[in-house]
């Protein structure tokens, strides 16, 4: 199948050809069509399968169809990083058909924003606090909007961001299509999907969360106070590439990047505290190369997008299945290749074991004798020390000197204190 055989609008083949691509990924195969009639989807989809064009080319589709003054599209997303990535694809496929798009997020003036919703582009990329901040005053209105996509619902839920999308829910009309998409369903994410989704085409809703074809995956076992520096033996053995490093706290994210330093490894970081100029300036050194390593915490595993990523490395075990798959997603994105290590320390065997259990494979483990650790054996149980008491009866016992012990009368007929 080719892109030509949805019957899209000239323009945003065009778009598509001058990107480079001609083959539709399955999660396209398989959302378009339904999309292009009007119908709700809900689709479980892995980062890096390409659903961002999935549910963009058939909504821009639409719009170019019945065009219409005012904001026609809102994508709801979690994090600053993943709506600017949203707003990039936008942006590149929508320009041909003079679609113009708008990021709304937090860390930046509000005045470019509230101008973009005020001219009413025809797509607002939004995070939900943000929005909800624009639609609290009085020029914040989207009576136009036709169409809504949900993006990464269960990191939504991870965020806590589920009660700000159903008051967002709550200012928008209530005749739209929706596109809802999820790496993960769980209960809380399904409920959402319920309320807002009108007899939805299902898409793979039932199928394992695995990361992304493409992605090879290995497990380095090390102590904990070798991770540091088993990350600077592979980076100089280039064993590792150009690499994202995840760790599970900002904290860690920091030091890392301090240890990095003290090392004369090139790099940035990238995490919530980080403000959105120095967020945004780590990301283009990365994609630039002008640094070696990002260090980033989970918060934006789903909005981070280099082409051609060589190598990801989960620093730290991620205590959610979930977020192992988004963080390994980041290289081989659009079919490409690409290699995942995870540095699992013996405090971390069991969260290792539990993604083992979900993705339904067994990691293969790379050793490095200098780094690796042997789990201990467990030590047989002692037997139980007997308390004094026995200990001294059995002496007594032992030695013919065992007395019947005595016999209390309080509270018997008869008994009590003597007088």
């Amino acid at each position: 199948m080719q892109f030509s055989d949805f019957g899209l609008d000239a323009r945003l083949l065009r778009a598509i050809e001058a990107q480079g691509f001609s083959t539709p990924t399955p999660i396209q195969s398989e959302a378009i069509p339904p999309a292009l009639l009007g119908r709700d989807v809900v689709a479980a989809a892995m980062t890096g399968s390409g659903k961002t064009a999935a549910f963009l080319l058939p909504l821009l589709h639409r719009i170019l169809q019945a065009p219409k003054a005012g904001t026609r599209l809102l994508v709801l997303t979690p994090t600053r990083e993943l709506c600017v990535q949203i707003r990039e694809v936008c942006t590149a496929i929508g320009a041909h058909a003079g679609l113009a798009c708008a990021p709304i997020y937090g860390g930046v003036g509000m005045e470019p924003q509230e101008e973009a919703i005020r001219r009413g582009v025809a797509v607002l990329i939004a995070t939900p606090g943000r929005l909800l901040d624009h639609l609290s005053r009085p020029y914040g209105k989207l009576d136009d909007l036709d169409f809504l996509v949900v993006d990464e619902a269960d990191r939504m839920l991870d965020m806590g961001f589920l009660p700000d999308v159903r008051r967002v829910l709550a200012r928008l009309p209530r005749t739209r299509q929706t596109l809802f998409f999820s790496a993960t369903l769980p209960p809380e994410v399904r409920t959402l999907s319920r309320e807002i989704l009108v007899d939805p085409v299902s898409i793979n809703v039932e199928r394992r969360s695995t990361p992304a074809t493409g992605v090879s995956q290995a497990v380095y076992a090390v102590h904990a106070a070798g991770k540091n520096p088993l990350l600077v033996a592979l980076l100089n053995t280039n064993a590792l590439g150009s690499a994202i490093v995840f760790t599970r706290t900002r904290a860690r994210c920091n030091r890392l990047a301090e240890y990095l330093d003290l090392q004369g490894i090139p790099n940035a970081r990238i995490h919530g505290e980080r403000t959105q100029g120095q967020r945004a300036t780590a990301m283009a050194d990365f994609k630039s190369g002008k640094v070696r390593v990002l260090c980033a915490t989970d918060v934006v595993a789903r909005g981070i997008d280099v082409e051609a990523l060589q190598h990801v490395v989960n620093y730290d075990v991620p205590h959610v299945v979930g977020d192992y798959v988004h963080r390994v997603g980041r290289t081989a994105r659009a079919e490409a290749v690409g290699e995942a290590f995870t540095f699992v320390s013996p405090e971390e065997e069991e969260d290792l074991r539990a993604i083992e259990r979900a993705i339904g494979a067994k990691l293969p483990r790379r050793p490095l004798p200098e780094f690796e650790f042997t789990p201990k054996r467990k030590r047989p149980a002692e037997p139980a020390k007997e308390d004094e008491r026995a200990l001294s009866q059995k002496r007594a016992a032992r030695a013919g000197k065992k007395k019947s012990p005595e016999v209390s009368t309080w509270g018997r007929p008869g008994g009590g204190r003597k007088r």
